[in-house]
């Protein structure tokens, strides 16, 4: 009786397993090898699913990324919630994630100076993963203008505050070695106190 392979449960529980190794390892230490091991796999097999190592790492970001965008997607369809409500809670969520995900921030910024070697487009790549957080942010607050929760203000202005928090958050836990973003959360209440047109409650 044939064994039936389920690739698509294979290539998640590989990308999984892969991020372990990445964080671990570090992107210029984690190998192919390293990668097929944690997985309980042989290299060949490994090879069916992805090309190099690159690709994997590539695929696992985006995988993380898709699982904090579906959270975020949630938060902002979620109707008992007034537009400061859903910015608050998406940008904390944000910060919780990171908090938690800091040594995998770690490995990302390892790699980006790996690929900034190789005169890659770093900054493209950057604004290529994170341009859809941006948007659900935007239109977060286009809505509360329109539903008069958030002052007339500059849109675009105000995305680039909010998500200056987020890189703040990235920059104090990767660089500065800082592994508490309360500070940083008091920073998003003051930030949505700014533009609220009501008192905020806690």
């Amino acid at each position: 009786m044939s064994i039936v392979v389920e690739h698509d449960k294979r290539r998640q529980e590989i990308l999984t397993h892969a991020l372990d190794v990445f964080t671990e390892e570090g992107f210029e230490n984690a190998t192919f090898q390293k990668i097929a091991d944690h997985c309980g796999i042989t290299r060949t097999t490994l090879y069916i699913y992805f090309k190099n190592k690159t690709e994997i790492f590539n695929y696992s970001i985006k995988n993380m990324l898709l699982g904090v965008e579906e959270d975020l997607l949630r938060v902002k369809d979620d109707e008992a919630l007034n537009s400061v409500e859903k910015i608050r809670k998406v940008l904390i969520l944000i910060l919780e994630r990171l908090e938690k995900n800091r040594r995998l921030l770690s490995v990302s910024l390892n790699y980006l100076l790996y690929l900034s070697k190789s005169d890659t487009d770093t900054g493209y790549r950057v604004r290529r993963r994170t341009i859809r957080t941006r948007r659900i942010l935007a239109s977060m607050l286009i809505e509360g203008i329109r539903a008069g929760t958030i002052k007339p203000i500059n849109v675009r202005a105000t995305d680039d505050l909010l998500y200056g928090i987020l890189e703040t958050a990235i920059f104090r836990m990767v660089v500065l070695k800082q592994n508490d973003v309360g500070e940083l959360k008091k920073s998003v209440e003051q930030a949505l106190a700014q533009i609220s047109t009501q008192p905020l409650t806690v």
